[in-house]
């Protein structure tokens, strides 16, 4: 899984892969019968716990992946692990640099897809409910047909990681019930809050309610909620032409790499694997709900390139730039 920092035709300056390979070994009981190990509780619950730093995700102790291909350039956080599909818990891991924080870019775009399942099965929303694009929701690239159903723009997001049917989602779900996917996970590095256009919104200095890369990196609980939702605001005021423009000013003359960590959605390699291998294995979804799952996250770049026999691939990276 390969990400980029920046968006459209711009190069990256980072790189994180995470993959979650899953164990099939003898003795293993199956994984509907058996309930996760509490370190690696299974995701059940809509509303996130209060954050306690005793129970955040540890990454397990691993080998030390080897020197990076010289094509590779900048900070590279890798993980790769084989995991137990039971207890979730890691049985190999291959590494560098697993507990760093890096840039998600497009593949948060998958915890929008399982936090949007939690709602259908709880009756909160319907595939046939359909939304117009409007102004304030187009953000970067491509846009979906007003009147397009939820499952018309969920599909997108996977398959073509459309931007604004990604945002349409994230709102229409809630904020803070994308966030809630880490949360319940004990992700404590990990930050899905924001839908694409706010975060280039804060990159292009065009939210006066932005308190600050630094400042809203540190938040967490309600006060990040609070801040996301102003910035949320300030972004559905542009359109995305210039929004646009003003980006590329930014990551052509005022570009930093910690300013991509204090405003995009970030993870580690290490909890971005966890969060992989616990919404494949133990999603808490409906039959149906999972089963839609696994169909439209069958469609992410990807798939076609991995040169290794497979049961079943699923994936949402960054495909877009990149170095």
């Amino acid at each position: 899984m390969r990400l980029s920092a920046r968006p459209m035709r711009k190069k990256g300056r980072y790189v994180l892969l995470a993959a979650a390979l899953l164990l099939a070994g003898q003795g293993l009981r199956t994984l509907h019968s058996v309930t996760s190990a509490p370190r690696f509780a299974s995701v059940q619950r809509s509303v996130s716990p209060p954050i306690d730093s005793s129970l955040c995700l540890k990454s397990p102790a691993g080998d030390e992946a080897p020197p990076a291909p010289a094509r590779l350039s900048g900070r590279l956080g890798l993980y790769v692990a084989v995991i137990d599909p039971v207890t979730l818990e890691p049985v190999r891991v291959v590494s560098r640099d697993p507990d760093g924080v890096y840039p998600l870019a497009s593949a948060y775009k998958q915890s929008v897809l399982w936090a949007l399942l939690r709602q259908k099965d709880a009756g909160a929303l319907s595939f046939s409910e359909t939304f117009d694009v409007s102004n304030e929701a187009q953000s970067l690239g491509d846009y979906p047909f007003d009147h397009s159903d939820v499952l018309t723009l969920a599909t997108r997001m996977i398959q073509k990681s459309d931007n604004t049917a990604t945002d349409l989602l994230h709102r229409r779900i809630g904020l803070k019930a994308v966030q809630d996917v880490a949360d319940t996970l004990h992700l404590c590095h990990t930050r899905l809050i924001l839908p694409t256009k706010d975060w280039w919104t804060a990159q292009a200095g065009l939210s006066p309610s932005f308190p600050g890369a630094d400042a809203f990196a540190a938040l967490s609980g309600p006060e990040r909620l609070k801040a996301a939702q102003a910035l949320d605001e300030d972004a559905r005021t542009h359109r995305a032409d210039l929004l646009q423009r003003r980006l590329d000013d930014y990551f052509d003359h005022r570009y930093t790499p910690q300013t991509d960590l204090g405003t995009q959605n970030v993870s580690t390699p290490a909890e971005f694997a966890h969060l992989i291998a616990a919404e494949f294995l133990h999603s808490g979804l409906s039959a149906d709900a999972q089963a839609t799952q696994r169909q439209l996250m069958a469609l992410g770049f990807g798939g076609k390139r991995i040169q290794a026999p497979l049961t079943y691939f699923g994936g949402k990276g960054e495909t877009a730039g990149g170095s």
